[in-house]
């Protein structure tokens, strides 16, 4: 058997092995009200902040791609991959949904101690999802906290917002996800917002730099009206939505934002830009429907990676720790 064969062999298995540890309905005799739980807990904390809901949804993103889907971006400590490359600028509003949400799950005698943080996690980025205008799908349950966090990988775990259309595929594919999945997910930035750090090459001309480094062409209008929100002095908190026609409502808006040319990241704009991803932008951009049905099955994809086992999961007590 080639190599090749093994790899695919390989990754089959896990993915059969994660679908069947998890079920919709994994903890009905133990904790049936656990998604009213986190539900609630969601409703609160969005009722204070908004930054909770794309905060959230790009913590559960980032949990998954940095050794599977088993809450280690929760972990404190002097190896935490939450202070580390592109994970320092996680939402604290979404760790604090996630601390909120354990809580209210724990307070119910029933459920104390029987609910992941990984899982919670999850019905959370649900939650955050729904109540911001998009679907609301069935979420597989069943996971385990890991044991470990790794900060050194994380860097090169996750998408660069330079990154070409080649170099999204290839690292969305290592973890089990096609092209259509990964512009599914990209369209998550229909909520989020990003700092300048992550654009402003594309609004100046660096020395040294080319016109390739700057990415894909920017409207020019918009790209005035950015450098007004990030003059070459910016602020490092300065910050810009990623989604301009509806900021704060989960719909099919991001994808409309890059056919007007107005994508902030490179890794954005260039799923229009490539014209072998072009399409796919515009049939989500057309419709609404069949972008929310293809994020749904991206995001059960998704949350089958890295699943744990007994061996190297556990429930744990309190997120940011292991027991």
């Amino acid at each position: 058997m080639s190599m090749v064969m093994v790899v695919v062999v390989v990754l089959a298995a896990t993915a059969s092995t994660a679908a069947a540890q998890l079920s919709q309905n994994y903890y009905a005799s133990t904790c049936p009200n656990v998604e009213t739980l986190v539900r609630g807990a969601v409703t609160k904390k969005l009722q204070e902040t908004f930054n909770a809901a794309p905060g959230t949804l790009r913590l559960f993103f980032h949990d998954c791609f940095v050794r599977g889907c088993d809450a280690s971006v929760l972990l404190a400590g002097p190896d935490d991959e939450h202070s580390a490359g592109p994970d320092a600028t996680l939402s604290p509003d979404a760790l604090d949904l996630i601390t909120r949400a354990k809580a209210a799950v724990d307070g119910d005698p029933q459920c104390t101690n029987k609910v992941s943080c990984a899982d919670i996690l999850a019905l959370a980025t649900r939650d955050v999802v729904s109540q911001a205008g998009g679907p609301n799908y069935q979420v597989e349950l069943g996971r385990l906290d890991g044991k470990v966090a790794t900060r050194a990988i994380v860097k090169h775990s996750l998408p660069g917002a330079s990154f070409n259309l080649d170099q999204l595929n290839k690292l969305f594919a290592a973890n089990g996800l096609t092209q259509t999945d990964m512009i599914a997910l990209s369209g998550g930035h229909t909520i989020g917002v990003t700092h300048c750090d992550k654009f402003v090459r594309r609004l100046y001309t660096f020395k040294g730099s080319s016109a390739a480094s700057r990415g894909p062409p920017m409207n020019l209008n918009f790209l005035r009206q950015m450098r007004q929100t990030c003059p070459l002095n910016y602020s490092p908190s300065a910050f810009a939505m990623l989604d301009v026609v509806t900021p704060t409502k989960f719909d099919n808006g991001y994808f409309q934002t890059l056919q007007q040319m107005k994508g902030l990241l490179a890794s954005d704009q260039v799923l229009f830009a490539d014209r072998r991803s072009r399409a796919t932008v515009n049939y989500f951009a057309a419709n609404q429907t069949a972008f929310f049905d293809a994020f749904v099955a991206a995001m059960t994809k998704l949350g089958r990676i890295g699943i744990k086992t007994a061996t190297d999961g556990e429930i744990r007590r309190v997120c940011t720790k292991v027991n």
